[in-house]
Order: C-alpha cells, then structure tokens, then sequence
C-alpha cells in the first residue's frame, strides 16, 4: 500500500494534483490486512473491520485498490446513487488505468431497473396505447437492439414512477425463469452472467438486502456468491436491513396483482376461463377496498395491537380477503396449462396470504418485550395502507444472512462514533466488542476555516415559550450576516414551513423550500444562485454536496431527536427497557447525534470550503446529554456570541 498510497507512491506521482494522506494510507493498510488470504482461517463468522473515515480523507479508494488487488470477489454496497456514479465515473476508471487495466467491474440495480422482453412482448400486443405513444414505442424497440442490459437509466425520457415502466420492468413475482419464451435474450440473465465474471460489484444497499432476504428462499438471488462486502454509508446498513428482514402487505401490492390478473385474461382468456378469473380479481378488490376503509382514515404511522383490538370487525374483514386471496389462487390454478403467467400469479396470491397471516394474526398469547421479534404497525397515506411486522433488532438476521456466508466484510462512513466511540453502532449490528476500529479525522482545518455557533443562555428551548419566534429572527439575522449561502436544516415540516412563510419577505435572497421543485432541481438552483437560501428536513440532512461559497452558512434548528411514538422506534424503546437499558442514553442519543453530525457535515466539502454551523438548541449546554453532542462536532472553535458570527463572515468576505 505505500508504494500506491505513499508521497512517491503511484498516484502521487501519476495524477496530477493528488496528495498522500496519511490516514488515506492507515485505512488502505487496514482493509489490505483483513483481506488477505487466509485458506487456514474457517471461521463461523465474518472478519470485520469498522472506519470512520471523515470527508476529505478519500476513503473510496482505501477500500477500492486492496480489495482490486486481493484477487477476491468483491461487492461494494452504498446507500445512494450519487456514491455510485462516483465510483463508476471517477474511481474504476483511475483504478483502469492506473492500478489493474484488466478489472471487470460491473454496477448491478434492482431487478426493476431492466425491461422485461416477455412484459413489453405482451404489452404490445395487449396495444395498450394509453400507456406509450407509437413514437415511444419505436424508440424502445430500437433501444432493445443496442441495450447490453436493457437499464431504464439509458432512457432519459422515461422515469422509474412512469405507468409504462412500471408495466414492462423486471419483477420477481412475475418473471417466468426457464420456462419465459425470451429466456434466451432476457436482459436479467445476461446481467447475471457478466455479474459472474467480474470481480468488482457496485450495489446499493436496498438490492444487498434484498438478495440477502431472496436467497432465504432459494430462489430468485441476482448476486454472484462473493467472499467479502464493504458497506459505504454504513451507517444507513440498519435501517435499510429492518426493510428487507420484515413483512408488509399493501392495498397496492393487492390492486397489482389484480391488474396483471385481469390484463393477461384480456389478451389470453376467454369465455368462462376469462369470467372467472376477471371475477376472482374483482372479488379480491372488494376485499381489500373494505379493509382498507375499515382503519382509522388518520394519515400517518400507527401501532396495529390498539385498532384490532378497538375494532374487533377487522378480523373479519381479514378473513374475507383471504379467503378472496384462495379464491383466487384457486381459479388460477385451473389455468396452469395454458400457457401464460398464471402459475406466477397464484404464487404471489399465496405469498400475500402468507403475509396477510403472519401481521394479521388471530389474538391470542403476546410476547414478552424480551421475545418479541416484531413489531406490528401500519401507515395510512392519502392512497393506501400498508400493513408491516417489522424486526425490532436486525443483528440476529444480520448473523443468519450475511455474518454468517461472507467472509470479510468492512464497514465505513464519515459518521459511525457517538461521543468518540463505536459501541452503538457496533450494538446495533451485532458486531463484536472486539470488532476492530478506526477513527480517522478530516484533514479539512476546522479550527481555522469553521466556527460552530450555539444559541446564547437567553435564547428559550426547544419546548419553551417563544421559541419558534426566537428562531426565526436569530435565523434572520444568521442569514443577513452570511449575506444568504446558507442550508437551513429543520427536524419537522412543520418548523420548516412556519420559518419559510415568516422569512420569504423578510429576507433579500433567493429563498426555496423542499418540496416545491426536485430534490435535484432545488440543490441545483441553489448551488447556481450563490446568495440563495435552502429551507429543508429530512434527507437533505446528508447526501447535499454543495462546495464552493454557496453553502456558508449551515443552521440547526435544533438536536435531530426522534419522535418516540413511532412504532419501530417505540418497539425498540421498550425491548431496551424489558433488557434493563436505558433506551434515552443507549438509543435515542446516539441516533441524534449520527444525524446532527450529518447535518453539520454538510458545510465542509473541499479543503477551500470555509462557513459557519450554527445550532438553534441550548441544550446543548443546559443538558448533561449536551456533552456527548459537543464532543461529537467538529473541532471549530465555538462561540455563543452573534457578534464573532458577524466578524467571521464579514473576515472571509475581505479574504475573498
């Protein structure tokens, strides 16, 4: 690794601009060791390696070049696109050329990213024209003949949310296997075997879960069998693996397949055959129509327990659609001899029965908090309801599925530690104490480019009379020293709507708010117009890249606490008390500060980046908790005084 990483190593003396990094080359070091080749070494469990690696530091290629180099098939999962297009477009191309020029490295998507040829086969002759246009349709079939993998991102016309794709893509529940009369040209097949061939896999970490939770069952995996898998953004790895490790049932998983039922009877049935199977499809709606508008019409996230058991008629309502579910898969099975996807379809009757099932269940016995390995809830939005049994501690099925098959497996982000230590997020995933670790530090100066402002002693919290007021004139002032520049994170759409509607004729800057235009649109327009002001919540808190002196200025409303009364994290609230923990100090606070530690990372892009963090929340000095907050920042110098604020940005604008 020094003769690569090294200050006479290959990229230093290769690519122009490049500087050795200490740390870059720390990192490289550590993931060489754990991948060497070790044939003695059969254990029951992954070796794994832990690293905060902080922006700056180019921790993409210390896990990049050794994992090349050790021979071995390697699979690097990321959390977001933008992650991967930078592998794909800057680093496999640096590494081509400089480290290994016969690497095969291949990016693999969900399978709903490929068209499915039987689907769009079908489609066409179903002449289903209010869905494409015979231009759109001959752009298509001239695509098929220069696609290698049939990838809707070749199609930039065409978005994954269109109504078309959504009827010609590649689903699991409906993809024929041997038995598809376009087998020999399908688009997935062929993705599959140049997956084989190649050493590098490029993923995310919804389609590494997914496979994980397919290969269960035996059948239907994507992924090549591999030897080790290194998580980027790891620490979304819990969240994304609750996802695939639980059950839901939908209105619109029920709707889908009804829709299928009855646009294959149309084209392939007729007379009683098509009847019967149109009238189970139909018959099932009603089913599903009435459970649906048997729960609360409140939007949001609810636990199931308290509804069922206010509502007792539920039960029934449940039974009715499963038997709609058997009636259904019944009527199909009268159809397996003929030719077409009707054997699928009753599959996926039974699978949603098996879900309807397993959430639904007949009262009886509960578990203990202790035993408990569920949570069960659902979510009304404007259009469906979703049912969900959702694992209230993923590490068991983490063991199973991954820790268990893989071999190495290393786990990196800029934000891992809380309060300078990985025992959350070693807890959480059921890592071993003993897992090894490294904390590397961003070589940015934030001593001497950042300040970090928290509101002073008088300014009220959270929960206190005059906040919301108090925030927004200390935000207006922020943003008038900053002369705008600045990202204005909020913990709720709610906060973020009333500073919007106080501010937007108050302030002489460009102002956009999320929600108004698309994420990429509004980061876009922001980066362009350099005095503008982003108002915004959620996932704008990570993932905004925006160097340069349109970001200078990043405020906090306040600590990024969850709120308790969602189901999930109220289930593993109580499973944490039932185990004699405190969920406030072992969950709760940790959370908070992996997403205030986001959050703040968004100031600091590039070395030249210079700017202010400011923090709307005194708890941070008035709470014992406040402590482990403040040791989680950045080393900028602090200050609770708006005049050293103003001073700051009124020194860079001379500097500038």
């Amino acid at each position: 690794m020094d003769k690569i990483f090294g200050p006479e190593g290959v990229l230093a003396t290769r690519i122009a601009g490049y500087e050795a990094r200490p740390d870059q080359l720390t990192m490289a070091k550590a993931v060489a060791q754990l991948l060497e080749h070790r044939e003695e070494d059969i254990l029951d469990q992954a070796s794994c390696l832990v690293v905060e690696a902080e922006t700056g530091l180019g921790k993409t290629l210390a896990y990049l070049i050794p994992a090349v180099l050790s021979g071995r098939r390697v699979v690097v999962s990321t959390n977001t696109r933008n992650l991967q297009d930078q592998i794909l477009q800057r680093e496999i191309p640096l590494i081509l050329e400089h480290i290994d020029p016969d690497l095969k490295a291949l990016c693999v998507k969900g399978r709903q990213n490929y068209l499915c040829l039987y689907r769009w086969r079908q489609l066409q002759a179903a002449r289903q024209a209010d869905l494409f246009t015979g231009a759109e349709g001959k752009t298509i079939d001239a695509w098929l003949g220069e696609t290698v993998h049939g990838d809707r991102s070749e199609l930039s016309w065409l978005t994954a949310s269109s109504p078309l794709w959504q009827k010609i893509c590649c689903q699991s529940h409906f993809c024929l296997g041997a038995n598809c009369p376009e087998a020999a040209g399908c688009f997935l097949n062929r993705l599959r075997r140049d997956a084989a061939a190649s050493r590098l896999l490029i993923v995310n970490h919804h389609l590494l879960f997914s496979d994980l939770a397919v290969r269960r069952t035996g059948y239907g995996e994507v992924l090549p069998r591999y030897e080790t898998v290194i998580f980027d953004e790891a620490h979304h790895v819990e969240n994304v693996a609750t996802t695939f490790f639980g059950f839901t049932f939908s209105r619109y998983q029920i709707i889908d397949l009804c829709g299928d039922v009855e646009r294959s009877a149309e084209t392939e049935l007729s007379g009683k055959a098509q009847q019967a199977a149109v009238s189970a499809a139909a018959r099932l709606i009603g089913a599903v129509e009435r459970l649906a508008s048997g729960f609360p019409l409140h939007k949001g996230r609810f636990l199931l327990q308290p509804v069922l058991q206010d509502q007792p008629h539920l039960q029934t309502m449940r039974d009715d659609l499963r038997a709609a579910l058997e009636h259904l898969s019944d009527s199909l099975d009268k159809l397996v001899a003929a030719e077409g996807p009707w054997r699928q379809y009753g599959d996926r009757a039974q699978d949603l029965a098996a879900r309807l099932d397993l959430i639904l269940a007949e009262p009886g016995l509960e578990p203990t908090e202790e035993e408990a390995r569920f949570t069960y809830w659902y979510e009304r939005t404007d259009r469906n309801l979703t049912l969900f049994a959702t694992p209230v501690d993923v590490s068991t099925e983490l063991q199973e599925a991954l820790l268990s098959s893989a071999r190495h497996c290393v786990f990196t982000s800029a934000t891992l530690t809380t309060g300078g230590h990985f025992k959350y997020f070693l807890k959480r995933l059921g890592l071993a104490a003993d897992t090894p670790t490294l904390s590397l530090t961003s070589p940015f100066d934030y001593p001497g480019r950042t300040l970090l402002y928290v509101a002073d002693a008088q300014f009220p919290e959270p929960a206190g009379p005059g906040y919301p007021q108090a925030l927004r004139e200390r935000m207006e002032q922020l943003i008038n020293h900053a002369g705008g520049r600045t990202l204005a994170l909020f913990t709720s759409f709610a906060a973020m709507e009333q500073a919007y509607a106080s501010l937007r004729d108050r302030l002489p800057y460009p102002l956009f708010i999320q929600g108004e235009a698309p994420r990429r649109t509004l980061l876009r327009q922001f980066s362009r117009q350099t005095d503008s002001v982003l108002f915004a919540v959620a996932s704008f808190w990570e993932g905004v890249d925006i160097p340069g002196e349109s970001l200078s200025l990043v405020i906090i409303d306040k600590l990024p606490f969850e709120v308790p009364s969602d189901p999930v994290i109220m289930a593993r609230i109580n499973r944490i008390k039932a185990l004699g923990g405190n969920p406030f100090v072992d969950f709760q606070t940790p959370r908070a500060i992996l997403t205030l530690r986001q959050g703040v990372g968004r100031l600091m892009r590039t070395a030249d980046d210079r700017g202010v963090i400011a923090i709307l929340d005194t708890r941070l000095f008035t709470k014992g908790y406040g402590r482990q907050f403040l040791k989680s920042l950045p080393p900028s110098p602090l200050t609770r005084n708006l005049d050293e604020v103003a001073a700051f940005f009124k020194s860079s604008n001379e500097t500038t």
